[in-house]
């Protein structure tokens, strides 16, 4: 039922795309990737278009985007589209914001759950894991100035385990590598073979929004335009919500 919501709203939002299929070209970042997964098949079918997309870490979009790969969207954290913006890789006031996630924290799957209620309690957490997993994107920038003002960064550094961009935390704490780990709530709340613990205490949690921008070299501006405006209605925040995100 909800999914009929979705396409009958797109339908009426989008009537003006349907005149001509196109192909839209995407670069995005992970943190809203089962979000998107879910509401793109709708959207190609409300309008006809195809939409193409590459998924990566923050480190090989820039990089991607450094040596002139092109596209018609690009997702990435609102401080990464404001500095593309800047770049000139962007359209000046065409950044949109999809939704928001906090750090989360999670472990193997059927492995104790560590107490992290506190940041007295995580730091205490810390300092018993044998080992300790973190990314190369928004939260593993983060969480590694946390360790930092939490005083703790000498005692942990040869526990520390960053992942190679665009590898996700999760696996990592699956194979037993990492014995805890750090990431976007959204990238690990459903990760499987790992148990989300949960997000950061409130004191020290960040929230980190993720953003869409028309890319100046679009060539399908106004399908792209369409794919933005779908993956941003009232009706497509459920899918946000469900992988602990708040849409916008």
């Amino acid at each position: 039922m909800k999914s009929k919501i979705i396409i009958a709203t797109a339908t009426a939002l989008l009537w003006s795309s349907l005149a001509g299929a196109a192909e839209i070209k995407v670069l995005s970042t992970q943190a809203t990737e089962e979000a998107y997964r879910e509401l793109v098949p709708q959207f190609e079918q409300a309008t006809g278009h195809k939409v193409t997309t590459v998924f990566t870490g923050t480190l090989d979009a820039n990089k991607r985007l450094a040596a002139g790969e092109t596209y018609d969207v690009l997702i990435m954290s609102a401080p990464s589209i404001e500095e593309h913006i800047k770049g000139g890789k962007v359209v000046a006031g065409s950044r949109v914001d999809l939704a928001k996630s906090g750090v989360g924290v999670a472990v193997k799957a059927g492995a104790p759950k560590p107490d992290i209620s506190t940041t007295d309690a995580l730091k205490k957490t810390l300092l018993s894991a044998k080992s300790i997993g973190y990314s190369t994107g928004p939260s593993g920038v983060y969480v590694a100035g946390l360790f930092q003002r939490m005083g703790i960064a000498d005692e942990i550094k040869g526990k520390l385990k960053q992942t190679p961009t665009g590898v996700f935390v999760g696996s990592i704490i699956a194979s037993g590598e990492a014995e805890i780990g750090f990431q976007q709530v959204s990238e690990l709340s459903h990760f499987p073979g790992i148990d989300y613990v949960g997000p950061l205490p409130a004191d020290i949690q960040l929230f980190t929004t993720f953003s869409s921008g028309l890319m100046v070299a679009a060539k399908e501006a106004e399908a792209a335009k369409a794919l933005v405006k779908f993956v941003t209605t009232p009706a497509a925040a459920a899918a946000y919500k469900k992988r602990g995100m708040e849409p916008g």
